[in-house]
């Protein structure tokens, strides 16, 4: 497998300035904890003020983070990044983060806009995202086409799609997962924010009939069932109810993976086979849902949360490449959740540790 992409992650790069603060600042910008949004004209401040106060720069966005973290426990060369940046040196950093990652980025260069950036605000174990998007929002589908990424596109046999990248690339999101589905390949996406249920619900909705594996936490499952007037907030019951929605390839099961933090996740499918384990599953609906516990970590041992989440996604789509069972799957993203948590910003520990 060494030299051959398994692993295609598409989404919004982007430079974090992360700093810890307090709920004033919150305020101060209208944001909430625990919460990411797009910047407007109120918050443009905010990266001016956040510069200021000697931010931890940490090379970002969500899928980028998870196509790094399911890297670290493929072989060499295994996964390929796709976005948007501008020719500056925010870009370089984040290439540089990829090279010591051993992630393959496939950049467009888009010279008239700066590669976007994320004022990270962290108020004890919780994060506060606010996001310029820039040169990211300027992602072209015809970028699909040039040689090295459709070649990358033919080889990869996972395809991943952060939600943020619906708010703008509706059109080359299609096209991504109309090809995976001719195909017969994996298609796989994260809600990542409850605004995208909400505010970008039709571009969700035509992309789920793609959609093999779909992640989200509990707020983005929430956001989901209420955009679609659902009678019930039942995380287990939302979760079976998106993953019967209508799909593409039917001959396999939908799997929807509902993170709490450090509640137990949630798995849900219609096939109780599709789950791969009989033991811990609970009938719900006309679904099935495995709970997998999650080992509790001192607070002491928590140092930042951003960027957990990303985490716990790239192991459980390494682990799937690695053809794991899905509880291994998901026990996997729980270990490089963890390791996260235990650093700043979205970033593992090097020299590498054993996680499978």
């Amino acid at each position: 497998m060494t030299g051959t992409t398994e692993l295609l992650a598409m989404g919004n790069p982007l430079l974090d300035m992360q700093i810890s603060t307090d709920e004033k600042m919150l305020e101060k910008y209208g944001l909430k904890a625990n919460d990411a949004v797009l910047v407007n004209d109120s918050q443009k401040g905010i990266y001016a003020e956040v510069a200021s106060m000697s931010p931890v720069y940490v090379a970002g966005g969500a899928a980028q983070n998870a196509a790094r973290c399911a890297q670290y426990i493929l072989p060499e060369n295994s996964t390929v990044y796709l976005g948007a940046v501008g020719d500056d040196d925010l870009a370089n950093q984040l290439r540089e983060a990829n090279r010591k990652a051993g992630l393959k980025e496939l950049y467009q260069v888009v010279k008239d806009f700066p590669t976007g950036a994320c004022a990270c605000l962290i108020t004890g174990h919780h994060r506060s995202l606010c996001t310029q998007l820039g040169a990211a929002e300027k992602f072209s589908p015809s970028h699909l086409k040039t040689e090295a990424v459709a070649k990358a596109i033919q080889d990869a046999k996972i395809y991943y799609l952060g939600g943020f990248f619906l708010t703008h690339g509706i059109e080359s999101a299609l096209e991504l997962a109309q090809t995976c589905t001719q195909n017969q390949k994996i298609f796989t996406m994260n809600l990542s924010a409850p605004f995208i249920a909400e505010f970008f619900k039709d571009n969700v909705d035509k992309l789920l009939p793609h959609v093999d594996f779909l992640f989200g936490n509990e707020s983005e499952a929430a956001a989901y069932a209420a955009a679609h007037n659902w009678d019930t907030k039942d995380l287990a019951t939302i979760a079976v109810r998106i993953a019967a929605l209508p799909k593409k390839v039917e001959t396999r099961a939908r799997v929807v993976i509902i993170t709490q933090g450090a509640e137990s996740t949630l798995v849900a499918s219609t096939s109780a086979s599709a789950l791969g384990s009989a033991a811990g599953l609970k009938a719900v609906e006309s679904g099935h849902v495995l709970v997998v516990p999650v080992s509790p970590l001192k607070d002491e041992d928590i140092v930042d949360t951003n960027g957990a989440g990303d985490a716990f996604a790239g192991g459980v789509l390494g682990a799937l490449v690695l053809q794991k069972p899905l509880l291994q799957c998901i026990q996997i993203g729980h270990k490089l959740g963890q390791m996260c948590v235990g650093q700043v910003g979205p970033q593992l520990k090097w020299p590498k540790v054993q996680i499978v």
